[in-house]
C-alpha cells in the first residue's frame, strides 16, 4: 500500500495556515507531508510564497511523528549547497529524524532572482551533481574543503547534525536526471506516473528505494466550482516541465496559459468530490511503481472542507487501494 502524503503548497497559502494545516494533516491520518520551496508563485492569483524553511521549522515543532520533506529544494543558485546542508541538518535535529531533503535542479522562476542568469539543462545537471556531493560530504560531519567546476567550499563543518544523515530524495523527469537520482539519491521524486522513469531508476541502482509522486486535486461539493478554481490557480501546469523550467515570472506563466481551458486542467486534476476519481488517479502512480503519493488540495480557503472529506471518505478509500 502506498503512503499518502499531504502537500504544504506555499505558493497558495499564508505561512501560519501552512503550519496549522500540517498539524491537521497529521491528526487525521496522512502518512507524511511535503512542502514546496519557491521564491515566486506560478501565477499572481495564487498570491503567496513564504520562505519554506521557516515554515518547516515551525512544522517540525508543531507536529509529533509526521515525516516531513522538501518537494523540492534547488541547491545550485538561490541557495549554496553548503547552506542547504546546514538547513537540512538542522531540520533533521528539530524533527528528531523525521526529515527528508528533496532536491531538484530548479526552475528559472525561482533561481533567477539572485541575478546569475539561467544555465542550460546540461550545465544545471553538472551543478546539481556537485551540489549533491557537497551536501553528502558535509552530512558526514568533518571539515569539508571542495574545489569544483561550479562550487567552492572553504573549510565548512556542520556542528548540529541528526544521529543519522538526512536522506536525499532526488527529483527527475527524464533519462539524465533519472540516472543522477539513482546514483546519488536515497529516493526518487517525480510529478508524473512515469513507469519508464521508475524502471530506469531501478535499473541504474535505485531498486528497493522509495519513489515519491504528487497529485493535485480540487475538492468541492460542486464539480463545476472545483473545475473553475483549478483552472484559475493551476492552469500553469498544463505546459509541462520543459516549458515550466524556463519561464522567468508569473506573468510569463499567465501568458503561456492563455489558451488553457478549465476542461484541459480537469484532464489531469480530479475536480469535485468523487472519491473513485482520486483513487484511480493515485492508482496510476502505484501501478507505475510509486511507493508514496502526496496530494495537493488546490485553494487554501478550502483546506478545512478538504480535510473533513479526506478523513471521512478519501483516506479510508485510499487505504483500500
Amino acid at each position: 500500500m502506498a503512503k499518502i502524503g499531504y502537500t504544504m503548497m506555499c505558493e497558495q497559502t499564508p505561512a501560519r495556515q501552512l503550519v496549522e494545516d500540517v498539524v491537521t494533516a497529521e491528526r487525521i491520518g496522512f502518512d507524511y507531508a511535503v512542502i514546496s520551496d519557491h521564491y515566486f508563485p506560478w501565477l499572481e492569483e495564487m498570491g503567496h510564497s513564504p520562505y519554506a524553511w521557516s515554515v518547516l521549522g515551525a512544522a517540525a515543532y508543531a507536529t509529533r511523528s509526521l515525516p516531513l520533506m522538501t518537494y523540492v529544494t534547488c541547491p545550485i543558485m538561490r541557495y549554496h549547497p553548503a547552506v542547504v546542508a546546514q538547513k537540512a541538518a538542522t531540520m533533521g535535529v528539530l524533527s528528531e529524524g523525521r526529515f527528508t531533503l528533496g532536491l531538484g535542479a530548479g526552475e528559472n522562476l525561482n533561481e533567477h532572482v539572485v541575478g546569475q542568469g539561467w544555465p542550460s539543462a546540461d550545465t544545471r545537471h553538472g551543478m546539481f551533481r556537485e551540489a549533491i556531493q557537497i551536501i553528502r560530504e558535509l552530512f558526514e560531519g568533518g571539515y569539508v574543503t571542495y574545489r569544483g567546476e561550479y562550487f567552492d567550499v572553504d573549510s565548512a563543518k556542520l556542528f548540529d547534525r541528526p544521529d543519522r544523515p538526512v536522506p536525499l530524495a532526488i527529483a527527475a523527469s527524464g533519462g539524465q536526471s533519472g540516472r543522477i537520482a539513482a546514483e546519488h539519491g536515497d529516493a526518487l521524486v517525480a510529478t508524473e506516473p512515469d513507469e519508464d522513469l521508475v524502471r530506469l531508476f531501478g535499473a541504474e541502482g535505485g531498486t528497493g528505494k522509495p519513489v515519491y509522486g504528487q497529485l493535485p486535486i480540487c475538492y468541492d461539493p460542486d464539480p463545476e466550482a472545483a473545475k473553475e478554481r483549478a483552472h484559475k490557480l493551476w492552469r500553469w501546469s498544463v505546459s509541462g516541465w520543459k516549458v515550466m523550467a524556463e519561464l522567468p515570472a508569473p506573468v510569463n506563466f499567465d501568458a503561456a496559459a492563455k489558451t488553457v481551458r478549465p476542461e484541459d486542467v480537469a484532464e489531469s486534476v480530479p475536480c469535485g468530490s468523487d472519491v473513485d476519481a482520486v483513487v484511480e488517479a493515485v492508482r496510476a502512480f502505484t501501478d507505475a511503481g510509486f511507493t508514496h503519493v502526496a496530494l495537493v488540495q488546490i485553494g487554501h480557503e478550502h483546506q478545512g472542507a478538504f480535510f473533513d472529506w479526506s478523513e471521512k471518505e478519501l483516506l479510508p478509500a485510499l487505504r483500500r487501494l
